[in-house]
């Protein structure tokens, strides 16, 4: 039988999860991580994606589109800049994601062009993954 550890999910509209976990799956911006007990300390910034909390035989999904996660060997703590479990996720939230992220890119400096176009992809594939459509 697997450790469990803590886990905590917040946005900055509620608390979206606290509960033992055997391993979260974080979309880390350097790439996917899989976090369980005994984990080395570690901060690292999220990317878009989809979060995935597993855990005495259940599953929990979010769909974050940014912020931070603390790791520990006990806990593992994510602030996300937005979260929603899976099942809430709409066409009409993902269509009001996308414009946003197609607006940033639009005004953002010659510089920031890489970034702002990267975060519109990455939400684009993971709206896709989710069967939402992306061709606003």
């Amino acid at each position: 039988m697997a450790a469990n550890v803590q886990f905590d999910l917040v946005s900055p509209e509620r608390k979206l999860a606290s509960l033992e976990v055997e391993q979260v799956q974080i979309p880390g911006s350097e790439g996917d991580i899989t976090a369980m007990a005994g984990h080395e300390p570690t901060i690292l910034s999220l990317r878009p994606g989809l979060l995935t909390a597993k855990g005495a035989g259940a599953e929990e999904q979010y769909v974050v589109t940014g912020g931070f996660a603390e790791l520990s060997a006990d806990t593992i703590s994510v602030l996300a800049e937005m979260a929603l479990p899976r099942g809430e996720m709409s066409q009409e939230v993902v269509t009001d994601l996308i414009a946003q992220a197609t607006k940033a890119h639009e005004e953002a400096q010659p510089e920031e062009h890489h970034l702002t176009q990267k975060f519109l992809a990455d939400l684009m594939h993971i709206a896709e993954d989710l069967g939402f459509h992306t061709n606003l």
